[in-house]
């Protein structure tokens, strides 16, 4: 009988891994150190075709499942990779997808599938709203039939300098005008490459890991009401449609980042010998790694839940959060054991584990707290009374 729990789409895994093979840990740290984008490692991505993965056949990509993209992203974390400059290129499109027009497909989709147009840049996060998409201030209004002129910031806008379009999240009806909190917003797909220096400015964000991050600005910048996703002021629906797809996905790189970590951890642990013998002999340092292993195993089986109901077109979002939290949080806890295990050459930039450690830490935060899915799981699942 086949085995339910074994790894998806094994050929797929075993292709993604012979690439990042090519990009070892120097490649990274090289990276790293200048805060430089993987230019090399996304185009490779690009041409095999893995960035497409979720594009419909009739608009030049594999049209798989999301079952499929999380093995695409877990095998490039698991390989000591970081698909952070390029993931949100996957789970963006499905807005587009799924909400934009016949023509806006036929004009974007195509050119994204092959490279000549990335989508990558997210313009929802604004500094004084955070997670509190509602309350974003940043206003799109119309001038007339043909243009929008949007005027407001967005910070935490990763890979904006390195992507040609955004899907940009504004205010096109005052909130105060709208009958439900989450009318009034809208989704537009901005062309970054005519917008930079007339009303777009990009400036970047140094952080303690190489994420590409920006802070953008809008001054009375224009942008053509072709470009204007499903109709207006049903934006925030069209959102959060994408984010179940979202959670799955960073979950899924976190259970390679796990994975890596145990890996590296019981390689090093088999290998270091202290007192004449392995340091791996020792249970102080085989129970760490024993519980991290545990801990991935249980939120993988979350996280393949969560996209088994996605691809069945079966509501994921409490799965699809809950999937996220013990991810990042399994993730992280395998990180600090890896550290630990290698001791002070846990620091030592040749091994890696410095900048992975870096890399996880981010996704208990991003691209929604611990704390948001809390909340969620409390009101929403268990119907607790809403907290403030």
């Amino acid at each position: 009988m086949e085995n339910p729990y074994a790894p998806t789409h094994p050929e797929i895994r075993d292709a993604v891994r012979q690439l990042c093979l090519k990009f070892d840990g120097a490649y990274w740290r090289d990276l790293d150190r200048e805060r430089g984008y993987p230019t090399a490692f996304v185009k490779a991505l690009t041409e095999a075709g893995w960035l497409s993965i979720l594009i419909p056949e009739e608009y030049g990509g594999a049209g798989l499942g999301i079952s499929a993209a999380s093995a695409v992203l877990e095998e490039i974390h698991k390989a000591g990779c970081n698909a952070a400059a390029c993931h949100a290129q996957m789970y963006i499109m499905g807005t587009v997808l799924r909400h934009g027009s016949k023509e806006q497909k036929e004009r974007y989709l195509p050119k994204i599938a092959t490279g000549e147009l990335r989508l990558q840049a997210f313009g929802v996060t604004e500094p004084s709203s955070g997670t509190d998409t509602l309350s974003l201030r940043t206003t799109a209004v119309k001038k007339d039939n043909s243009t929008y002129v949007v005027n407001g910031q967005k910070v935490w806008t990763s890979r904006a300098e390195h992507s040609d379009l955004m899907l940009l999240l504004a205010r096109t009806t005052p909130r105060e005008q709208t009958k439900k909190k989450t009318e009034g917003l809208s989704v537009f797909l901005v062309d970054m490459r005519s917008a930079l220096g007339k009303g777009l400015t990009i400036r970047p964000i140094r952080t303690m890991m190489n994420h590409n991050s920006t802070e953008v600005f809008f001054d009375n910048m224009e942008v053509s009401a072709e470009n204007l996703i499903g109709e207006e002021g049903q934006g925030f629906r069209y959102i959060l449609s994408g984010m179940n797809a979202e959670r799955v996905l960073i979950a899924s790189e976190c259970i390679g980042d796990g994975k890596w970590f145990i890996e590296k951890a019981v390689n090093y642990a088999k290998e270091r010998k202290l007192f004449g013998r392995a340091i791996g002999q020792n249970q102080g340092v085989q129970y760490p790694i024993a519980r991290a292993y545990t801990q991935i195993e249980a939120a993988d089986l979350m996280v393949r839940k969560a996209a088994a109901m996605y691809e069945a077109g079966i509501n994921a979002g409490s799965e699809a959060n809950m999937a996220k939290m013990l991810a990042s949080e399994a993730s992280w806890a395998a990180a600090e054991m890896c550290v630990q295990t290698h001791g002070g050459f846990g620091f030592a930039e040749e091994y890696d584990v410095e900048r992975k450690f870096r890399e996880a830490r981010l996704y208990t935060v991003a691209p929604i707290s611990t704390n948001m899915i809390l909340n969620f799981v409390a009101e929403h699942v268990l119907g607790l009374p809403r907290s403030y």
